[in-house]
């Protein structure tokens, strides 16, 4: 992964203005959940995943630099990460500003040392 975890990569194939709430997410080794809300924000785009049963209920902020690729056709989100790199993230939790600097800071220090 590059060092900007905010952006989407070229490979992607996500296009800026493409609505992706609804899109069921796809880690590597299966299904996390549906999206619940996203942002283009230049050099802090991110997804708001909704897992449902699978993290009793969580809600997890995912840097958009994980997204691999964005099938369209399927509405499928496909990341560069498994379903355990995604459950052992900072906690998001219900309520929580998902702008607060300290939990950005935690995102940044867990995706940016992932060993892959």
């Amino acid at each position: 992964m590059s060092t900007d975890i905010w952006g989407y990569t070229e490979s992607s194939g996500h296009v800026p203005g493409e609505a992706l709430i609804g899109y069921s997410v796809e880690a590597t080794d299966g299904g996390i959940g549906k999206v619940d809300r996203h942002t283009e924000d230049v050099g802090r785009s991110y997804l708001v995943v909704d897992t449902g049963p699978w993290i009793l209920g969580h809600k997890v902020v995912l840097p958009a630099g994980l997204v691999g690729r964005v099938d369209k056709e399927n509405e499928t989100v496909h990341l560069n990460c498994t379903k355990q790199q995604v459950r052992e993230s900072p906690d998001f939790e219900s309520g929580q500003d998902d702008h607060d600097v300290t939990f950005i800071r935690l995102l940044e220090q867990y995706y940016s040392n992932r060993h892959m």
